[in-house]
């Protein structure tokens, strides 16, 4: 928990939707046997990186297995669909080779049978961190022929209203 706190807490007020589970929603994801868990520990066996990965979409909360089942129906039917939850990484970690490591890892299943790797990016983390391109160019790197694209988008707006005078 304290990793995940850590390497995703600050996007509770980086971003409108919520990306950062509470700590309920954390452990369940932990306890749920349908999620695989990638962990990466430093020297001193402590947790340096926590990713997660299912084919089972609906342990998934906020997408639309619909979407997926529609788009892609034989791969869904086949369970060569994937979805990242989401990794984390300490800080110190990251110029490790901890991030890359978990991207070959998330990689690893689709590229041996064909299908997809979903997740999903605040604006906060494709604009500062670039993390679309960077997980994509990880990704070629591992599987030539690899390619990304943007599935989905949404934007937020808000209309203020200045006080009567």
């Amino acid at each position: 928990w304290r990793l995940y706190e850590e390497a995703l807490g600050e996007l509770r007020t980086r971003a409108v939707q919520r990306h950062v589970m509470t700590r309920d929603e954390f452990d369940g994801v932990m306890a749920d046997r349908r999620v695989v868990k990638y962990v990466a520990e430093d020297d001193a066996g402590t947790p340096a990186g926590l990713a997660t990965l299912t084919d089972d979409l609906a342990a998934v909360p906020l997408i639309s297995p619909d979407y997926f089942a529609h788009r892609w129906p034989e791969w869904y039917a086949q369970r060569r669909i994937w979805y990242a939850g989401f990794v984390a990484v300490d800080r110190a970690a990251r110029a490790a080779q901890v991030f890359p490591e978990f991207v070959a890892a998330l990689s690893r299943l689709p590229a041996g049978r064909g299908g997809i790797v979903a997740m999903d990016f605040c604006r906060e983390r494709e604009a500062t961190d670039r993390m679309p391109a960077a997980i994509g160019w990880l990704v070629a790197q591992q599987v030539p022929g690899a390619r990304g694209e943007r599935l989905d988008e949404q934007s937020y707006w808000a209309y203020e209203f200045p006080a009567s005078t």
